[in-house]
This record gives structure tokens, C-alpha cells and sequence, in this order.
């Protein structure tokens, strides 16, 4: 099986003054591949730094990082990931930034080109192929990141807070053009975010984390199924509760972190 990701009693500390900063304690999960699992936790719990783990950014002081298996030692190809800011090249046009990836190895050019554009007609974007970065919108660019990411195929995509920039109306579009294209390649996804309504419309599961040192307090299943809609999906019966029970243990770890 390829795209399951799991971290084994995992623990990190920061070096830093006037001590050490204790960022992960003990921290054990897995994804299953095809899985969407959201972190939800107050700021500074280390979501972000669960990611990097994954992603091969860092490394634990101790357990292990796992990738089909395999330790995780360094950044690959089976492990994309998309930050909150989309971090185009200017000088590139869309279609190049897409295809950057590949074009850095051997690769076959209207290949790679004809997939860039068929991410781009996905994502909204045809017709856009030849437009510099600073032409389009906050919600295009992250599109535009959106497509990069996903050429490649990657097993696992890894996702901070990717929308958190974007206005309201932009950030619901977004999470459906999210949603569909995972629904589509049933990739391996690890999303953080601090929004508890794109948790709940985005996820499988959701993990609750403390505040530092991180640790995972609770697991969510959810109940929806996978054929949701953005307008209706609120009118679910057991929506309301979740999204109250989630809003108040969220809220308790962050009380935690400031207390």
C-alpha cells in the first residue's frame, strides 16, 4: 500500500533561550491511505511541525516518522505540500510554475504540459496557462499552488493552513476545489487548520491537540460520508453537536495556552 503515514511515540524539543522548548510530546497517529485527516489544536501546539516531521523538513529527537513503512529521512517526490502562502515565482508564468517540479529532472515536456493543463482546467484556471503570478488573485495563486502540488502525483499531501489567507467566499470555493480533486485521486491528505467549520466539511477524521507540548487529546470520526455539499452539508443532524463539542474542547487548549 502506498500513502499510509504513521509517527511512533514521536517527541521534539526546540533548542532555544532562555531553555529548550518542548514542542511534541509522545505523539502517535496514523493515516490510512486515501485517508483526509484534519489537526486541529490552539496556536503553537505544533501542528505545523507535525507536518514538517512528514514532509522530511525534521527530524524527531526521538520515535520514528513513518512512510509506507519506511522511515522518513529526508523530503520526496511521494510527499507533497502546500503552505498558506503559494510562493510562486514571479518571473514564471502559471504554466511554468506548475511543471517546475518535473522540469528540474528528466521529463517528457507536452506530457508534463498537457497533465499542468489539465490540473489547471480543474482548479478553475484554463485559459491562464500564460499569465504571470502577479496578474492573478489571492485565490488564483493558491490555485495555481494547488495545481503544482498535485502534478506529480504525490502519495501524501501535506496542507498548512492553505486557505487561511483567502476571504470567506474564496475559502469555501477553495475547500470545494480541495475536496473534489482528493475525492478524485484519493490521495493521502494532512490538513492543519484553526477553522472548526473547514475541519468538519474538509475531514475523516479530525485530531484534537494540546497546547505545547503537543499531544494528541481526542479523535473524531465523522458521521457525514464523503458526498457532501458546502450549502446543504450544515443541515446534517449531528452536525450542530459535533461542532459544538469540537468548538469547546478547541477552545479549553487554548485557555490551557494562555493560562
Amino acid at each position: 500500500m502506498t500513502g499510509q503515514i504513521a509517527l511512533e511515540k514521536v517527541s521534539l524539543t526546540f533548542a532555544a533561550k532562555p531553555q529548550p522548548l518542548n514542542v511534541l510530546e509522545d505523539i502517535s497517529l496514523t493515516l490510512a491511505k486515501g485517508e483526509f485527516v484534519v489537526l486541529l489544536g490552539p496556536s503553537g501546539c505544533g501542528k505545523s511541525t507535525i507536518l514538517n516531521l512528514v514532509a522530511g523538513f525534521t527530524r524527531p529527537d526521538s520515535g520514528q516518522v513513518l512512510a509506507d513503512g519506511k522511515p522518513v529521512q529526508r523530503p520526496g517526490p511521494n510527499r507533497g505540500m502546500i503552505f498558506q502562502q503559494p510562493n510562486l515565482f514571479p518571473w514564471l508564468s502559471v504554466l511554468d510554475n506548475v511543471t517546475f517540479g518535473p522540469r528540474l529532472g528528466r521529463y517528457n515536456k507536452e506530457e508534463v504540459n498537457a497533465q499542468a493543463r489539465d490540473w489547471l482546467a480543474r482548479v478553475g484556471l484554463k485559459g491562464f496557462e500564460n499569465h504571470a503570478p502577479w496578474q492573478l488573485s489571492g485565490g488564483m495563486k493558491q490555485r495555481v499552488a494547488l495545481a503544482r502540488a498535485w502534478l506529480p502525483g504525490p502519495e501524501v499531501l501535506l496542507l498548512d493552513e492553505p486557505f487561511g489567507a483567502l476571504d470567506a467566499q474564496t475559502r469555501l470555493m477553495m475547500q470545494e476545489l480541495l475536496y473534489n480533486a482528493w475525492l478524485a485521486t484519493d490521495t493521502t491528505l494532512l490538513f492543519v487548520t484553526h477553522d472548526v467549520d473547514e475541519a468538519l466539511f474538509l475531514a475523516d477524521r479530525i485530531l484534537i491537540m494540546s497546547a505545547r507540548p503537543g499531544k494528541i487529546v481526542e479523535e473524531i470520526v465523522l458521521p457525514f460520508g464523503r458526498e457532501r455539499d458546502i450549502e446543504t452539508f450544515a443541515e446534517h443532524p449531528q452536525y450542530g453537536e459535533i461542532k459544538h463539542h469540537v468548538l469547546h474542547r478547541v477552545r479549553q487548549e487554548a485557555k490551557r495556552h494562555l493560562s
